[in-house]
C-alpha cells in the first residue's frame, strides 16, 4: 500500500509540476479540468447513477469549465460568484453535518446531483483564476490545507482526546478529534506569519494568499484562517458523510493508495472558492 501511495503521488508529481509552472495557464486548466471530470464520473457513482449516467455528469462538468474558459472567466474578477458560491458552502456544509449520515439521502437525488457537479465546477474555476493572479497566491492556499490535514494527523495522534472527552464527528469520521483540528489550526497559523514574512522579505512579486489578508490587519488574516481551517475541516468531513451514506471507503480506486480524485480534493472544494471570495472581499 505505501509503495503504491508513493508511486501514485509521483506519477501525479510529474503531471501537476510542469503543467503549474509553465508560463501559460492552459496545461495547469487542462490538467485540471481531467481531475475535474474524473471527481464528476466518481460523484455519479457514489449517488447510484449508472455508469452511462456518471459519464455523462463527467462531460457535463468538462463543458460547464471548458465554457467558463472560453468566456474568459479565469481572469475575470467575479466577485459575485464567489460570494455566493462560497456562502452556499457555508450554509449546505452546516446543515449536512447537522443532519448527518442520515440527512444525505433526505436530499433529493437530482439536487444532489447538480450541487456537486457545480462545486466541482466552482472549485476548477477558482483553482485556475487562482494559477492565474500567481502561482506564490496558489501554493498558498493549496499549502493551507494540506499543513491543516498535515498538523491535525500528528497531533490527533499525539493529544487526541487527552483534553477533550468526545471525537469531532464519531458518527461520520471516528478517526478525527478536537485536538486534531486545534493542531491544524496551530500549524496553519503559524504557516501564515512565516509566510507573510518570507513574502516581505524576499520582495515575492506577487502576494500570497496570507499577504493580501494581512493587508486589512493582524486581526483579518487570524480571523481568516481560522475560518478556512474550520471549512477545510467540513469540506473533508462532508465527503465523509457521503462515503458513509453510500457504504464505500473511497470515491473510487482511480488513485492508487490515495483512492478516488474526490478524496484527494474534498477539502480544497469549499476553501478553493472561499479564499477568492475573501481576495475579492479584501480589494473591495
Amino acid at each position: 500500500m505505501l509503495l503504491q501511495r508513493v508511486i501514485t503521488a509521483l506519477v501525479l508529481l510529474a503531471i501537476l509540476l510542469p503543467a503549474l509552472f509553465y508560463p501559460s495557464i492552459a496545461p495547469f486548466a487542462l490538467v485540471v479540468l481531467v481531475f475535474m471530470a474524473a471527481a464528476a464520473w466518481e460523484w455519479g457513482r457514489l449517488n447510484g447513477c449508472s455508469h452511462a449516467v456518471s459519464i455523462g455528469l463527467s462531460v457535463v462538468c468538462s463543458a460547464l469549465c471548458a465554457a467558463a474558459w472560453w468566456a474568459g472567466w479565469v481572469v475575470q474578477p467575479l466577485s459575485t460568484l464567489w460570494m455566493v458560491g462560497g456562502g452556499l458552502w457555508v450554509v449546505c456544509a452546516a446543515w449536512l453535518l447537522r443532519a448527518g449520515v442520515p440527512g444525505w439521502p433526505q436530499v433529493p437525488a437530482p439536487v444532489r446531483i447538480v450541487l456537486g457537479v457545480l462545486a466541482l465546477w466552482l472549485a476548477w474555476l477558482a483553482v485556475v483564476q487562482a494559477r492565474s493572479l500567481g502561482i506564490n497566491f496558489l501554493l498558498s492556499v493549496l499549502t493551507l490545507v494540506w499543513a491543516a490535514d498535515i498538523f491535525a494527523y500528528f497531533a490527533g495522534r499525539a493529544f487526541g482526546l487527552r483534553f477533550t472527552r468526545g471525537k469531532l464527528a464519531p458518527s461520520i469520521s471516528p478517526g478525527k478529534s478536537w485536538e486534531g483540528v486545534w493542531g491544524g489550526l496551530a500549524g496553519v497559523l503559524c504557516l501564515a506569519i512565516v509566510w507573510v514574512v518570507a513574502d516581505r522579505y524576499w520582495q515575492a512579486d506577487v502576494a500570497s494568499f496570507y499577504t493580501r489578508l494581512y493587508g486589512a490587519g493582524w486581526w483579518f488574516l487570524a480571523i481568516a484562517v481560522v475560518f478556512m481551517v474550520a471549512m477545510s475541516v467540513a469540506g473533508d468531513l462532508v465527503e465523509s458523510l457521503i462515503k458513509r451514506s453510500a457504504g464505500v471507503k473511497d470515491s473510487s480506486g482511480l488513485l492508487p493508495g490515495h483512492g478516488g480524485v474526490l478524496d484527494r480534493v474534498d477539502a480544497l472544494l469549499p476553501t478553493l472558492p472561499l479564499a477568492l471570495m475573501l481576495t475579492r472581499l479584501i480589494s473591495v
